[in-house]
């Protein structure tokens, strides 16, 4: 599926150029944790083009950013990174005894959670110097991480558990443990308080009500669901065998619409002003940006070999 090499398609640049200046300039920028290549891309995503690559052993996958700083976790050194997003300086690492792979980031607390894919098991991380503060047990071989709009809850897909675990963000304490679909991956919350997880192997979503640790609804999508982002009232769910993203309104549950990607669509976040919708595609290369309006690629920019995004990446120009 590698049809065009440029930076960003000629054809959806204008598609583009029209939206951006239909609105205010936001500078987001998206930091892309590229695996095979082991580099972060720095994307403009209001001009659509890839700023810079900066160097990122241990081939690098899950990622966060807030607070002015950007963490990656490279599962292969076992290293989690805080880094500068105006230049790339490491400003504080760490090295962990396990597995780790997926991140979440609290701001307010200044903490930073990190996921052990082998020891079922969430480090707690000083955001700052990165150093260990505590440990939570989660179900087998934990990935996906997310933190609730308000704050107040703190969620891990367990995979091998085929369930959800979810801890009091403030105290650390464990709250629930919910049987969700078949090897749960990303999960990410609505900006309502629902809970959305991606279940890999049974190719749905199941929607938690996080508060009452209750099933809401199990939504068929796209093969091999990877990761969710909302925008517009809408649920973005990327299917990564499929090379689509699922769209699934969030009043109803229903599906919307089936948008192709490129290939292999991981990682998923939003712009600012919640207006696009970009996707990582691990085999093309590219991050796909979708009008959340129109349901439309309207553009694709070129990254570093094998991008991934496992997390959040969109940084608005205040650093949040």
């Amino acid at each position: 599926m590698r049809w065009w090499n440029g930076s960003v398609r000629p054809v959806r640049d204008l598609a583009l150029a029209l939206l951006l200046l239909a609105g205010p300039a936001l500078a987001d920028t998206g930091f892309i944790t590229c695996q095979n290549g082991e580099v972060l891309s720095v994307l403009d995503l209001d001009k659509g083009t890839e700023r810079a690559r900066w160097p990122l052993p241990g081939k690098p996958a899950g990622i966060a950013v807030g607070a002015g700083a950007v963490y990656t976790v490279s599962p292969d050194d076992k290293t989690v990174r805080r880094l500068s997003p105006e230049t790339g300086e490491v400003l504080a690492r760490v090295t962990l005894d396990g597995g780790p792979i997926g991140v979440a980031l609290d701001a307010g607390r200044g903490r930073l959670f990190v996921s052990d894919w082998y020891n079922a098991r969430i480090w707690v991380l000083d955001g700052k110097t990165l150093g260990v503060t505590a440990e939570l047990t989660t179900g087998a071989a934990p990935a996906g991480l997310a933190l609730s709009p308000d704050g107040a809850l703190l969620a891990s897909a367990d995979r091998d558990a085929d369930q959800v675990s979810i801890f009091d963000a403030e105290t650390l304490a464990p709250l629930a443990r919910v049987t969700v679909g078949t090897r749960p991956f990303g999960l990410r919350f609505a900006p309502d308080g629902r809970l959305f997880v991606g279940n890999v192997g049974s190719n749905d979503v199941t929607v938690i009500d996080a508060a009452r640790a209750g099933v809401l609804a199990t939504v068929p999508v796209g093969a091999r669901p990877y990761g969710v982002g909302f925008a517009r009232g809408r649920a973005f769910v990327t299917n990564q065998y499929a090379d689509t993203v699922s769209v699934i309104a969030l009043d109803t549950l229903a599906p919307e619409a089936l948008i192709g990607v490129g290939e292999y669509p991981e990682g998923i976040d939003t712009s600012a002003d919640g207006q696009r919708i970009l996707v990582a595609n691990w085999f093309e290369n590219t991050v796909s940006v979708i009008d959340a309006a129109t349901l439309k690629v309207i553009a694709e920019i070129e990254t570093g070999d094998g991008p991934r995004a496992f997390g959040t990446f969109v940084m608005t120009e205040d650093g949040k």
